[in-house]
């Protein structure tokens, strides 16, 4: 079937297949908003399947405008719906699906405007020490958009202005053409001066040693929001409430904390080189800045054709061949982890249902067991079709946040949540993503990944919570969850004291 007539951007300018993301996204230092959707494991030595999931990497920054709603402030989702659908409906579809839109953060507070019940009384008592915008999505004209596949990188820009996106009637006598090529080369000349001064190659970077994560955790002063044998209990304390039919899954996380010793940045390059992954992005929201390795996409719509890919169920790896295709058969044997994943598929089904057209609903991929640097996944795959009426951002209401880090029923797992974990999640099982030109969206949820703010970093780790959990077994997953990024911050700490002695 060919593809739909296309509205091509203003701007198109294929750059230098020698080009790095990582080049691009340094040469961005300083810009306010930069974002780098960034699909780290095209390089990695990961499982086949998040080879194929990496195909696409997006740098940009500069937003035309910004969008930053605090909880408590009044429903967002109807004015986001708006601006949205006013994005122009130019995109090439022979190139990266992103090419200029609406992007950033969907924090897990976003939900409270969409499932007020669930968030409840219990969350206001919950303590506010390192507050996020429950939303902070910016304007984005251009973008430099890599596809690892065809190793080549385009520069594309819209052209548009912040005025005709808000609803303003208001212009200027600059056509959209102008405009886009002002930009553009404003951005090839910000890379091209970069690229002169101060690069260093990828490979100076050096893997920190299989240290335990625990010793880490003692090494870098990490201090849980659950403290000693607290979120065992907490986990007991949900076994009890599923056995007495309270809800069948709960997804609980502890918030790991730590001083920040390195800028953000600099550590996310640590963080994608160590645990390098599918779904994985920086984005600076000025006053926070949310470094992800997150294995899971949340929601992705092509074409009016949305898939979802649900992750539950995990076990570590150790780089030793032999015993990590025993433990990836474990994993797949296990009737409690199976369990676990399709109670989410069968959710993510439901709320699909409510937005895709009859019988459109598909399970694609049931119970994979897919794998990334220090763990595996078992990974399911939901497919359907939107219906005409439906917007991008309805589909997104409709499924958010992503069921595999609430649990089901959705709304009383969401009660849980607010009831057992002492401070909000902020970006942490939310989502980073696009709304695109064009009608494309793409969005990961937010597991491994750290959030930068007023000098702390914040790891939140969690698991799904079922009645055959055992206390001790969750909180050790956790510590798996949590071993990629302890050591990312462990390496960064270590290069910048060498640079600091080396100075000296």
């Amino acid at each position: 079937m060919s593809p739909p007539p296309t509205n091509r951007p203003s701007f198109i300018k294929q750059l230098d297949s020698e080009l790095t993301p990582r080049r691009v996204f340094e040469a961005l230092e300083g810009k306010s908003g930069r974002l780098w959707f960034d699909s780290s494991a095209a390089s990695g030595q990961e499982d086949d399947a998040a080879k194929a999931l990496s195909r696409y990497s997006f740098v940009t920054a500069d937003p035309l405008d910004v969008r930053r709603v605090l909880p408590g402030e009044p429903n967002p989702w109807p004015e986001l719906d708006r601006w949205v659908s006013r994005l122009p409906d130019s995109n090439d579809h022979s190139l990266p699906p992103f090419q200029g839109g609406i992007a950033g953060l969907l924090g897990y507070e976003a939900a409270r405007w969409l499932e007020p019940k669930a968030l409840g009384e219990h969350h206001k008592l919950q303590v506010v020490d390192l507050p996020t915008p429950a939303i902070c999505l910016g304007l984005y004209d251009w973008v430099v958009a890599f596809d690892h596949e065809q190793k080549q990188c385009w520069l594309i820009s819209q052209g548009f202005t912040a005025d005709e996106l808000g609803g303003s009637s208001a212009g200027d006598s600059v056509s959209r053409r102008e405009r886009a090529n002002a930009r553009a080369k404003s951005v090839e000349q910000m890379i091209a001066i970069a690229s002169l001064s101060r690069f260093e190659p990828d490979g100076r970077w050096r893997s920190t040693p299989h240290l335990d994560p625990a010793k880490l955790a003692d090494q870098l002063g990490l201090v849980s929001n659950f403290l000693g044998s607290e979120y065992r209990d907490a986990v007991a304390h949900i076994i009890e409430r599923i056995r007495g039919g309270d809800s069948f899954q709960v997804n609980l996380a502890q918030r790991l904390l730590t001083p920040q010793r390195v800028p953000p940045d600099e550590l996310y390059l640590h963080l994608r080189h160590e645990n390098p992954a599918p779904f994985a992005g920086y984005y600076d929201g000025g006053d926070f800045q949310v470094l992800s390795s997150s294995p899971e996409g949340f929601l992705q719509l092509r074409d009016r054709t949305v898939a979802t890919r649900p992750i539950k169920g995990t076990i570590a790896r150790t780089g030793i061949e032999e015993h990590d295709e025993s433990l990836r058969r474990e994993l797949s044997a296990s009737e409690k982890d199976r369990a676990e994943n399709i109670m989410i598929v069968d959710l993510m089904r439901n709320d699909l249902s409510r937005v895709c057209t009859d019988d459109s609903v598909e399970v694609t991929q049931l119970c994979d067991v897919e794998r990334f640097r220090y763990v595996q996944h078992l990974v399911s795959v939901v497919e359907s079709r939107l219906r005409d009426e439906v917007s991008p951002v309805d589909l997104m209401r409709a499924c958010f946040p992503g069921g595999s880090v609430t649990g089901a029923p959705k709304i009383e797992a969401m009660k849980t949540i607010a009831r057992l974990e002492t401070h909000p999640r902020g970006p942490y099982c939310g989502s980073l993503g696009y709304f695109g030109c064009g009608g494309n969206a793409d969005f990961n949820i937010l597991i491994r990944t750290i959030t930068a703010t007023r000098g702390f970093l914040q790891i939140p780790v969690g698991g799904g919570i079922t009645a055959q959990s055992n206390p001790a077994a969750e909180e050790a997953e956790t510590w798996t969850k949590a071993a990629g990024m302890l050591r990312a911050i462990h390496q960064a700490h270590e290069a910048a004291s060498t640079a600091i002695s080396a100075a000296s």
